[in-house]
């Protein structure tokens, strides 16, 4: 059973470290891991930003990604949200006896190679063996360390009457793409995840704007929801155009056949700006310049109407409130 996980490799012993140091170690090894204590020892300067996460996708492998991809940007996403430039991760592995090693080896080769985009390294992790059935193949927890430059103030609190909404990309694509893998739907314009790590990208638009009030990956419940986290938080409310967001026509045609909106799709290489109006087009320029911002896009703007809420601009010029999900379109998601 070589090329299966067994509960014996969860026990702490042997098989324990046979199955880090030559399915894991290979892929992640760097001078803080290779240490192999229990805690990183690590040098830190100034503010810090820390998130944690936790990835049960199903299935494990999809059209643009897979769980290791989606662990690695998740984290580093949630750490950009603040402006914080991301440092250091955590990866913990919670692996169904009878797991094969040699998908475990792809995930791990995917965590190093978004790893290595990201610019980040993992410093410390763990690995749990559960009884067969009990896991559905691999779950992972993430957690991140970042730093925040000094003079960034980016909360989903910050939005100001006047400001733009910005999105850096058409919406939609890794629920889709998700979806479409998971119930084997074949269509004739395939669709990839966006699973993407936007750290770099954030970095850039604060290089070129000092007035960024928030920033939020429109993950699971999506654009939608998310505004609607934002209007609550900052009290205001948010008017958005229809025309002006960005739905690529694949997804667009899915949706209209499965009867999903794609403002609740779920998103992970997107990620939603508000910011002053007048640092609109340095922030849309900038992202133009960046492949994972080639497709951004504001779509409206910061209102004192309807507090706490977001009201959607049709295209036949009707108005309607975009409340937040309700129940789950889509489980197992991220």
């Amino acid at each position: 059973m070589e090329d299966k996980v067994l509960l014996a490799h969860g026990s702490g012993g042997r098989l324990s470290h046979e199955l880090i140091e030559k399915h894991c170690m290979p892929y992640l090894g760097n001078t803080i891991l290779n240490r192999m204590d229990d805690s990183a020892a690590l040098e830190l300067n100034g503010r810090i930003a820390f998130t944690t996460d936790s990835y049960v996708i199903k299935p494990l492998f999809f059209p643009g990604g897979d769980i290791g991809r989606l662990s690695v940007c998740g984290t580093v996403n949630d750490l950009a949200t603040s402006g914080a430039m991301a440092r250091y991760l955590s990866l913990s592995l919670i692996i169904e006896e009878g797991f094969s090693v040699f998908d475990l080896e792809r995930i791990m080769s995917s965590v190093s190679e978004t790893a290595k985009e990201a610019g980040v390294l993992v410093i410390t992790g763990d690995t749990k063996v559960v009884d067969h059935g009990s896991a559905d193949g691999l779950f992972i927890n993430t957690s991140g360390i970042g730093i925040i430059p000094e003079g960034i103030d980016i909360s989903g609190g910050n939005a100001k009457e006047g400001d733009r909404v910005i999105v850096t990309g058409t919406i939609g694509d890794h629920g889709i793409a998700v979806m479409a893998q998971r119930e084997g739907l074949k269509f004739s314009i395939p669709v990839e995840s966006d699973c993407a790590p936007l750290n770099r990208l954030v970095s850039e638009i604060l290089d070129v704007s000092s007035d960024v009030r928030c920033m939020r990956d429109p993950t699971r419940g999506g654009l939608a929801t998310t505004l609607n986290e934002l209007a609550a938080q900052s009290g205001v409310g948010i008017q958005i155009y229809e025309d002006k967001i960005p739905v690529k026509d694949a997804v667009r045609g899915m949706c209209e056949i499965l009867g999903f909106d794609p403002l609740y799709i779920a998103n992970e290489g997107k990620m939603i700006i508000i910011a002053a109006p007048e640092e609109t087009d340095r922030i849309i320029a900038c992202l133009h310049r960046n492949k994972y911002g080639k497709d951004a896009a504001v779509i409206g703007e910061v209102t004192s109407q309807h507090k706490g809420r977001v009201a959607l601009r049709t295209r036949l010029g009707s108005s309607r409130i975009v409340d937040m999900l309700t129940g789950d379109l889509l489980p197992r998601i991220c």
